[in-house]
């Protein structure tokens, strides 16, 4: 792709890793094990709003927290993949569920686990702290970091371009 904002003509959906792009990477360990997240409100509304004005998401993580996945069904997402060893199966059966080519698809991602589908995706992005082999697959580098507010970031740009961002459709919740 020669010019990235081209690229997001074509974009029908968005797929999110968690860890590091939606949630901050530094995480409080609890007691019983389970990984303790922020994350930020803007992605969440962005996420919602991109939802509701027709584009599915979806979120393809390696952690296996319920109250992820609670958090993103919350937020009217359907394909939440959660556990998931192997991203690149998980992109493939989102793209076949819904009838996409991976030139219909933004990912965004933040390390190694990313960078499969990184290269199949229509437009990749991550974080402005992601790993630097993610880096160079990237056709978008977000000035913001992991979980403050980079999803948003192409999120926004995509419904824009698109006429969808403030379409005179109700902007709430």
């Amino acid at each position: 792709m020669t010019n990235f904002k081209e690229g997001l003509q074509h974009i029908k959906a968005f797929i999110f890793d968690v860890d590091g792009v939606l949630s901050s990477p530094r995480v409080l360990l609890q007691p019983d094990g389970d990984l303790m997240r922020t994350m930020n409100t803007k992605d969440g509304y962005a996420i919602q709003h991109a939802s509701r004005r027709g584009y599915p998401v979806a979120i393809i993580t390696g952690g296996r927290s319920e109250s992820v996945g609670l958090r993103f069904k919350r937020l009217g997402l359907s394909d939440v993949y959660l556990g998931s060893s192997d991203k690149m199966v998980d992109f493939e059966n989102f793209l076949q569920t819904y009838g996409f080519e991976p030139g219909d698809v933004l990912y965004m991602g933040d390390d190694l686990p990313d960078y499969e589908v990184m290269k199949k995706a229509g437009v990749a992005c991550c974080p402005s702290d992601a790993v630097e082999e993610i880096k160079a697959v990237a056709h978008y580098i977000s000035p913001l970091a992991g979980g403050m507010g980079c999803a948003r970031d192409v999120i926004e740009q995509v419904l824009r371009l698109h006429g969808r961002w403030m379409d005179g459709e109700p902007l709430h919740w």
